[in-house]
């Protein structure tokens, strides 16, 4: 099996598991029963998993675009 396939599947496993763990308008508070009503900005893990989300969709894009290219064996 081709690496780059392998890659890809791994990173279209974390990339779906990091958007499902946002949760939209109330936070990781709201994961745990707290609810937040004001609107605020992502802080500490939010910021980080927001910002790891944007990450793997662009390394699965880049990944899909190299699976594309013909393969010269």
């Amino acid at each position: 099996m081709n690496p780059l396939v392998v890659a890809q599947g791994i990173l279209a496993v974390a990339l779906i598991a990091a958007i499902l763990l946002q949760q939209r308008g109330t936070g990781l508070g709201g994961a745990f029963g707290g609810e937040v009503t004001a609107y605020r900005s992502r802080r500490g893990i939010e910021r980080t998993l927001f910002r790891l989300t944007i990450l793997l969709a662009v390394l699965f894009v880049i990944f899909s675009l190299l699976n594309l290219l013909p393969k010269t064996a």
